[in-house]
């Protein structure tokens, strides 16, 4: 009895499995597009890669996150970002040129919030999807140099991050996503694909 498949029958496998695929894919991008909505990112830009520059840098974060005060406390969600903060922006821009004259530099600082693209990014054990994210960016000078950036809300790596869990912010399957990233490495690549592609 000849157990071959037919062309047609082969086809319709490869369908259903291409269609269950996307299906599942299409659950899982929805979710990292929900991590993403809810994420608000903090991102400072050195005026170049110099070590006296790379520390003014530190010393401009850490200027701006307290000038910032409440603001950037962690309870700033991403949607409230450019209400909340936009009118902050120039005391902020001061704080952090008056930091920068204090350590001998006359460079300036531009701050802007708006959505900015990340990679992949790991923060102790939580791994976060690439793509548009609501972001604080901090640039300084020519804003040539490695930059530093961390996530504001959630309050992952500020002081606050100490009392937040993931699991008082995302769904079971986005912590899953967030926890297990060598599980989801093929399709957070996938999905880093797709969103260099939609930016």
């Amino acid at each position: 009895m000849n157990r071959t498949l037919s062309p047609a029958a082969l086809k319709c496998g490869v369908c259903f499995l291409v269609c269950a695929f996307l299906l599942h894919f299409t659950a899982f991008y929805a979710d990292c597009s929900a991590l993403k909505d809810s994420c608000l990112r903090l991102h400072v830009i050195a005026s170049s890669d110099e070590s006296a520059d790379q520390r003014r840098k530190l010393l401009v974060r850490d200027a701006v996150l307290k000038a910032g005060g409440a603001l950037f406390d962690g309870s700033v969600r991403a949607a409230e970002a450019e209400e909340k903060i936009r009118p902050a922006l120039s005391t902020l821009e001061q704080a952090a040129e008056k930091t920068l004259r204090q350590h001998g530099s006359d460079e300036t600082v531009t701050i802007t919030v708006g959505e900015e693209y990340f990679p992949v990014r790991t923060y102790d054990n939580l791994t976060l999807p690439a793509g548009m994210y609501e972001a604080v960016k901090v640039v300084i000078g020519e804003g040539t140099g490695h930059n530093w950036w961390c996530v504001m809300f959630p309050p992952l790596c500020l002081p606050a991050a100490e009392k937040a869990q993931p699991d008082d912010y995302w769904t079971e399957e986005q912590q899953e996503i967030l926890r297990q990233p060598v599980k989801y490495q093929a399709r957070l690549k996938i999905v880093e694909w797709i969103e260099k592609l939609l930016k």
